[in-house]
């Protein structure tokens, strides 16, 4: 097979970048090493910033999204007793949207075979070969049990944090990484939300996130130690332990329902750099990995996709190859501020195994000025909405 650009993963990076260059008419093949009903089941954040949202609406598959995402001008930070709502309208003019990362990835999906987007899904022994050379070639053993080898003049490592694309330029980089002493045992379960707008909650036992993905199907998350067992939380002892660390107000509005779907996940701030390497692009989580507190995994994978599109459209359009040589840099000046950003506001919400009396009245006193200073309030509105590109 022969094509502009090899494209290894197929998440929602890997498929809006294809979309966002088949509009423009490159050709692109893409390599997935699961199936693609593997694909859709994984479950994710589903808060989009504006800028996600635009780029989604520039290749033209926004209807849906459009039609069922819940538009939210604002969000809460508790403290269990009081909500403190940061206003995004108002404080920076801007929304976000909830629209849940499986249903944005299962429109791209769908979309592929009428957009000409070729995905080849189960495909094993995916290795990357020569992105130091304008010739790279991305080789792969089919569903069907044949090697195959796409020729391209571009390869884009979409496929994660444990895919073979970074592990391809590994030893011209260096890696930044913060492990966090606990994970997030989230709950999905079809019961209206509690609040119709996100809680992220600093309680004495540690964090809560009250979410949704509609109206009537909501997301709940705890923080717990990275060694929790899962058996242990049985449903009605998470509902119990939400209803406690969320406050009064929350649980007063709590539905409860039986579990879809039960998981730890655990936290993580990730960066490698640089984002290129010759003819090597990485893109979203293959780079960087974000705490999930801030909602920025989903939305910096966008940002890279808006980067490394632009970079390659001009490319193949005008031959201009500044934008390529430019793409590590620019997508890095985002990616090292949207890490800030979720890290401090994962320092603020939970609660660390090390902290003392100290730790915790500074997260007092922080939330409190937070409450109290519309300066504190916009610097947060601004950075929950995304930053400009």
């Amino acid at each position: 097979m022969k094509t502009k650009v090899a494209i290894v993963g197929a998440g929602p990076a890997g498929l809006l970048l294809g979309h966002r260059l088949r509009a423009e008419g490159i050709d692109v093949v893409v390599v997935e090493r699961a199936s693609a009903d593997y694909v859709l089941g994984r479950i994710r954040a589903g808060v989009l910033e504006k800028t996600t949202v635009d780029l989604v609406e520039q290749v033209g598959l926004d209807a849906r999204l459009k039609s069922e995402g819940l538009l939210h001008a604002g969000f809460n930070l508790s403290d269990g007793d009081r909500l403190i709502r940061i206003d995004l309208q108002d404080l920076v003019g801007q929304q976000v949207t909830v629209y849940g990362q499986t249903e944005l990835t299962r429109d791209l999906m769908d979309a592929a075979p009428e957009r000409g987007l070729e995905i080849h899904y189960e495909a094993s022994d995916v290795a990357i070969h020569d992105h130091h050379t304008d010739r790279p070639y991305v080789t792969f053993v089919s569903a069907e049990g044949r090697e195959e080898r796409i020729d391209a003049e571009f390869v884009c490592g979409c496929d994660g944090f444990h895919g073979v694309s970074r592990k391809a330029m590994a030893a011209a980089g260096r890696s930044y990484e913060r492990v966090y002493p606990f994970g997030w045992l989230g709950i999905l379960s079809d019961v209206p939300p509690c609040n119709e707008e996100l809680i992220y909650s600093n309680h004495a036992n540690g964090f809560a996130l009250a979410s949704m993905r509609s109206t009537t199907r909501s997301r709940y998350y705890i923080q717990v130690p990275v060694t929790e067992d899962i058996n242990d939380w049985p449903d009605e002892r998470l509902w119990d332990e939400l209803a406690l660390r969320l406050g009064p107000g929350a649980a007063a509005n709590m539905q409860r329902g039986p579990a879809i779907e039960k998981s730890i996940a655990p936290l993580r701030s990730f960066v490698f750099e640089p984002m290129r390497e010759g003819r090597l692009l990485l893109v979203g989580d293959s780079a960087h990995i974000v705490p999930p507190t801030g909602a920025k995994g989903l939305n910096l994978a966008a940002s890279d996709v808006h980067y490394a599109s632009t970079a390659l459209i001009a490319y193949f359009r005008k031959g201009d190859s500044d934008a390529v040589d430019e793409y590590s840099r620019k997508a890095l000046a985002r990616v090292w501020k949207s890490e800030r950003f979720s890290w401090s506001l994962t320092n603020l919400m939970h609660r660390f195994p090390e902290d003392s009396a100290f730790e915790r009245e500074m997260q007092r006193a922080e939330l409190d000025y937070i409450a109290s200073s519309r300066a504190a309030q916009t610097t947060i509105a601004e950075n929950y909405v995304g930053l400009p590109l």
